[in-house]
């Protein structure tokens, strides 16, 4: 597994380092194709704050702890990671794994201005970042809960039983919404 760990705000230590190394190779025993790992350590006034993002096999898992003590939020990240895992090889193991190929999905982030209102109709937008993501075969099922392992507020996936991309996403609410694509004929 590949760990690299980033410092913030505080100094760099091989101790710090090889700690979250070794929590960080726990979670191996879980996911048993190469991954790779990224830890952010950061101080931010009296709270230490440790985030750690694992990705395998195309599955992002992110876990982030805030303590006293850095070991302590470095462990406990660690342990929420261990805990997501667990629960999603479990419902994993219930399910059958799906045919079919991942796509890819290209996300742009657009800039219309400070106040869109403002603005002539004919004014241009801009695009401010572009992303491309796999959209992996899977059931909505499935997608919220990679949706909720990465804790992000949506996902882009290939729905397995209609085989066209959709996009679910997280309301303040807190339940669910779901953006179906149909082929044009």
């Amino acid at each position: 597994m590949q760990v690299s760990v980033t410092f913030r705000h505080m100094d760099a230590t091989d101790a710090l380092k090889a700690f979250a190394a070794e929590k960080v190779s726990r979670i191996e025993k879980y996911i048993h194709t190469p991954t790779d790992a990224h830890v952010v350590l950061s101080v931010e006034k009296h709270l230490h704050r440790a985030e750690i993002n694992v990705v395998a096999n195309g599955m992002r898992v992110r876990g982030e702890e805030s303590s006293a003590d850095m070991y302590g939020s470095i462990d406990g990240a660690a342990m929420k990671i261990e805990r997501q895992l667990k629960r999603y090889r479990n419902k994993l193991d219930t399910h059958k794994a799906r045919d079919g190929h991942s796509s890819k999905v290209r996300l742009s982030y657009l800039d219309a201005g400070n106040d869109v209102s403002e603005l002539p109709a004919e004014t241009p937008t801009q695009i401010v970042e572009t992303k491309e993501l796999d959209a992996r075969p899977m059931l909505v099922e499935e997608a919220i809960m990679q949706m909720d392992l990465i804790h992000s507020d949506f996902l882009v996936f290939l729905n397995a039983k209609s085989n066209h991309v959709n996009v679910i996403y997280r309301r303040k609410e807190g339940n669910y919404g779901l953006i179906e694509t149909n082929k044009v004929t």
